[in-house]
């Protein structure tokens, strides 16, 4: 969601847990299995060679995406243009996208909301209008018509990619008022005119009724759906015409991103993904580590890493990189991190293509801006580090070193797949430093193309090797 208007998130203190770490020392990250591996399948490099890599691939060479193995795009901003044009505008980059290695899509909120052609979906009105009825004074929603994002999702599922449904199920808005026996009061919780003719509802499907006061937190004022409720329950996730279902059955979306996850209790996502299935990734604005684990473990889901986001801006911008021995959800718990550098609701990182090379070369499911990939940095650099994550980045970490101004870890390899070094370095000057690698006797190379050099391993595994100024270079065998 969004600070606009009465959106507004109040945010935890930032806790630290701090790992030593030293040029003598290696900091082993247990990532309890081997993230990032899935079956091995011959791939193609860019340059037309074979490849075998350990993130699972299609026959045709793009990435499928899993939760520690592929990329995610988030496909919109907010604001995005409105007149029913952004279901379309998304339709017509899928291919470039799916080429460059993306192997999902998260667009925003589909159904109609309060504001009609001018919401950007976070408050829904009817979960089955997708841009085909004449509701809140609008046929189509900011982003088109139904017929348009089909025609999206199809096309997504041609380029082999999955597409997440941004799903809000804390609140609803844009009912009409009727007289609420709960409140002495009227409110605006009659939602029994919504063009659809589905999930009608009214005061006692929402908090407070009889169920009770309240749930996990309300937003923003507006009305707070009652998960308590057995119809409510029914409609959402159970029912074989309900939301989670018409979403996933007939619209075809392949996952899910819960908004506010923090107005209701884990169990709701829980029940959501037994009933209805597919991938999931929770909204919960907290750097807390034991919070988002406790939260990704009882919802059985993904969660945003907001504590890696968290580490990155302090660490990047505050030019202090050891932060980033500091623990963060992808380290507790990778398959499921789902890391991120920026999104619709905050972008404070300035030193993106340092953050970037970080969550890309590391464990976790990384996410890539719309605006960062079309508008705002280097697509040719993003769309090379992707290719190293879905080529190179695979076995558990080992952090190697860090201080102020220089990070340098191992991804240790998996099945055949050698791993990779990444050397971060967010000083004005070229740094050099020895560091022990997983191979013996074997030419390396930086594949960002950022240094010329090829240097070899010695027999004991270690090598010299570089990385320019306010930048990163990515090691691994030279094939």
């Amino acid at each position: 969601m969004k600070n606009h208007n009465v959106k507004i998130y109040l945010m935890t203190a930032i806790t630290a847990f701090f790992y030593s770490c030293s040029s003598n020392e290696t900091n082993e990250v247990d990532s309890r299995a081997q993230s990032q591996q899935f079956e091995i399948i011959n791939v193609t490099h860019h340059d037309g060679k074979p490849f075998s890599t350990g993130t699972k691939s299609s026959l045709t060479g793009k990435y499928v995406d899993n939760p520690g193995g592929g990329v995610m795009m988030q496909a919109f901003y907010w604001d995005v243009p409105a007149g029913g044009t952004w279901w379309n505008t998304v339709s017509g980059k899928v291919t470039a996208w799916s080429n460059a290695g993306i192997g999902s899509i998260w667009l925003p909120p589909a159904s109609k909301a309060q504001n009609g052609a001018f919401s950007m979906g976070y408050d829904p009105t009817d979960y089955f209008d997708f841009g085909d009825y004449n509701q809140n004074g609008t046929t189509e929603t900011r982003f088109g018509s139904k017929t348009e994002l089909v025609s999206l999702i199809t096309k997504a599922h041609t380029e082999n990619m999955k597409v997440y449904a941004d799903i809000v199920i804390n609140h609803n808005s844009g009912g009409q008022s009727e007289a609420n026996p709960f409140t002495g009061t009227n409110t605006w919780t009659n939602f029994n005119g919504v063009s659809s003719g589905k999930f009608k509802r009214t005061y006692v499907n929402f908090y407070k009724n009889s169920y009770g006061n309240n749930d996990e937190g309300s937003f923003g004022g507006f009305p707070d759906l009652c998960h308590a409720d057995p119809y409510v329950q029914d409609w959402l996730w159970k029912r074989a015409d309900g939301v989670g279902k018409y979403y996933k059955n007939t619209m075809k979306f392949d996952g899910w991103r819960f908004d506010y996850v923090k107005g209701f209790a884990p169990w709701v996502v829980y029940d959501w993904n037994a009933n209805v299935g597919g991938f999931s990734v929770g909204e919960l604005w907290d750097s807390n580590v034991d919070i988002l684990n406790n939260w990704a473990n009882s919802a059985n889901s993904s969660v945003f890493d907001f504590a890696c986001y968290y580490k990155m801006n302090d660490a990047f911008d505050g030019n202090n990189l050891a932060l980033l021995n500091d623990d963060m959800m992808w380290k507790r718990n990778p398959y499921k991190a789902v890391t991120f550098v920026a999104n619709h609701d905050t972008d404070e990182i300035s030193n993106k293509l340092l953050a970037y090379s970080y969550i890309l070369t590391h464990e976790g499911y990384p996410t890539i801006f719309y605006r960062d990939y079309e508008e705002w940095l280097d697509k040719n650099k993003l769309n090379n580090l992707i290719w190293i994550h879905n080529n190179k980045a695979t076995g558990n970490t080992s952090i190697l070193y860090s201080d102020n101004d220089e990070y340098v870890a191992r991804r240790n390899g998996y099945n055949g797949n050698p791993g990779l070094v990444v050397y971060i370095n967010n000083s004005t000057a070229w740094q050099e430093r020895w560091i022990q690698t997983n191979w013996a006797n074997t030419q390396i190379k930086d594949f960002t193309g950022n240094s010329t050099w090829y240097p070899t391993t010695q027999a004991d595994k270690w090598v010299k090797i570089q990385c320019p100024p306010k930048g990163y270079s990515v090691w691994s065998i030279n094939q």
